[in-house]
C-alpha cells in the first residue's frame, strides 16, 4: 500500500501539482477555511511537487528496482526522466552512472563511456563511486584496444579507492594485462601479485585470475 502511494505520487506529481494551485485558488476566492491565510499550504505543495519532478525524478523509485533484479523496469524509469541535465547534481550522477551501466550490459560502449563521463562531471556522492566509474571507464577504454587511456583510468581507480576487494583486482588484473600486452613483464607480475593479495571471491574474477597465473608462470624470471 505504502510503495503504490508513493509510485503514485512520483508519477504524478505534475498533476499533483495543478491539483494544488486550484486548491489553494478555491480557497482563496472562496474565502474557504481562513482563506488567503490557509492558501499557502496547497501552493506550497504544489511547488515541492513541481521542484521533485524535475530535480529528483524517479530516482527514488529505481533502487527497489535493481535490488529485486528487475532492470527492464529500471530501465523504463529511467527513460520517465526527459531532462537529466535538470536532476539535482547528486541524482544526476547516479542516473548516468546507471544508464552506463544498462549500455555497458547491452554493449554499447560508447555510450556507457558518455554517460561515465557525464556522471563524474556532475560530481560523485563518494570517493568510491568515483573509484569505480573510473574502473569502468578504464575496461571500456580496455575493450575499445585504447591501452593507454585504459591505464590511465585504471590508475585513478586504485588511487582514488574502490569499494571492495573483487574490484581492485579486477583493477589490478587489466593493469597487469596492459602491462602483459607491452613485454614489461616486470610490472605485469607485480600488479597481478597485486590482484592475488585481494583474495576474491566473485567467480568470474577467480577465473581470470586462475587463467592469467598461467600466463606468468611461462614467464621467465
Amino acid at each position: 500500500m505504502k510503495s503504490t502511494l508513493r509510485r503514485f505520487i512520483v508519477f504524478n506529481r505534475l498533476p499533483i501539482a495543478v491539483a494544488m494551485i486550484a486548491l489553494g485558488l478555491l480557497l482563496g476566492f472562496k474565502d474557504w477555511g481562513g482563506g488567503w491565510y490557509t492558501a499557502w499550504i496547497p501552493f506550497l505543495v504544489a511547488i515541492i511537487m513541481v521542484a521533485a519532478h524535475y530535480l529528483i525524478g524517479p530516482m527514488t523509485l529505481i533502487q527497489a528496482y535493481v535490488e529485486n533484479g528487475d532492470m527492464e523496469g529500471a530501465q523504463k524509469l529511467l527513460d520517465r526522466v526527459k531532462k537529466p541535465e535538470w536532476l539535482y547534481k547528486p541524482v544526476r550522477s547516479s542516473y548516468y552512472m546507471l544508464r552506463a551501466n544498462f549500455s555497458s550490459m547491452g554493449e554499447n560502449l560508447d555510450q556507457a563511456e558518455e554517460d561515465l563521463k557525464r556522471g563524474l562531471a556532475a560530481g560523485m556522492p563518494e570517493k568510491e563511486y568515483e573509484g569505480t566509474a573510473y574502473l569502468q571507464l578504464g575496461s571500456i577504454s580496455y575493450k575499445k584496444g585504447n591501452t593507454k587511456e585504459a591505464l590511465e583510468n585504471l590508475r585513478k581507480a586504485v588511487k582514488i579507492g574502490l569499494p571492495d576487494e573483487d574490484s581492485k583486482a579486477t583493477a589490478f588484473l587489466q593493469i597487469s594485462s596492459i602491462y602483459l600486452s607491452r613485454r614489461d613483464f616486470k610490472s605485469a607480475k607485480m600488479y597481478f601479485s597485486k590482484a592475488k593479495s585481494c583474495k576474491p571471491t566473485n567467480e568470474q574474477v577467480v577465473s581470470q585470475l586462475k587463467e592469467m597465473s598461467k600466463y606468468m608462470a611461462r614467464i621467465p624470471g
